[in-house]
């Protein structure tokens, strides 16, 4: 358990450095470009998740998402218990990995996001379906190419990027983390709470219709 707990704050962490630092250089780089910036957000954070999965996998299982965390309990393939214990430590070492970004760009490491702009109806409906298809990706994956996971869950999100009105947060690890950085990626903390009921409304519609579909 401790190597497993290891596995998803660090795999967490990373997954974190991946999306804010890619925010802060893109941004950066684009000279007032958003649609560059987010190309380069959404390259480098599809890179990250392909490495960790693909690293970390065969240790946890590569959650480093406390909906997909739960999404395995509900169906019985974690202990309650354990859950738990990976829920909180990938939202510690979410944080933790914003901290270390900040430090890397010699930035303020305690901040809190002034990003106002993620709320409301379209928001909202984008973290639901961003979460339920991030949840088909995975089980889906695992019922017919397990090896292709983590490229599988890397494209989706690298594409998530773009078809959704949010950005496809569908983390509440990374909601949570996100609003600790007053960057590109940053989300307002009175918004994260939002956010978070939607991506868990997004695993109970997971739970429903998944078992369903890939029987």
């Amino acid at each position: 358990m401790p190597q497993k707990l290891m596995a998803e704050g660090l795999g967490t962490a990373m997954l974190l450095i991946g999306v804010v630092g890619s925010g802060i250089m893109g941004e950066t780089l684009a000279g007032g470009n958003v649609a560059i910036a987010l190309l380069a957000n959404a390259i480098a954070t599809g890179c990250m998740l392909f490495v960790i999965i693909t690293v970390l996998g065969p240790i946890s299982g590569a959650h480093f998402n406390p909906a997909v965390t739960l999404a395995f309990a509900l169906r019985g393939q974690i202990a309650p218990g354990e859950a738990v214990q990976y829920v909180v430590v990938q939202i510690l070492g979410g944080v933790l990995g914003v901290w270390a970004t900040h430090l890397m760009f010699d930035l303020s490491i305690l901040q809190l996001s002034t990003t106002d702009h993620r709320t409301g109806l379209a928001q909202w409906g984008s973290e639901i379906l961003a979460t339920f298809g991030l949840l088909f990706v995975i089980f889906g994956g695992l019922k017919s190419r397990p090896e292709a996971v983590p490229m599988l869950v890397a494209i989706y999100i690298t594409g998530a990027y773009w078809f959704t009105a949010s950005t496809s947060f569908a983390n509440p690890a990374v909601t949570i983390a996100r609003s600790f950085t007053d960057t590109f990626a940053g989300i307002l903390p009175a918004h994260a709470p939002m956010f978070i009921v939607m991506q868990l409304i997004g695993v109970g519609l997971a739970a429903v219709t998944l078992p369903r579909l890939l029987k």
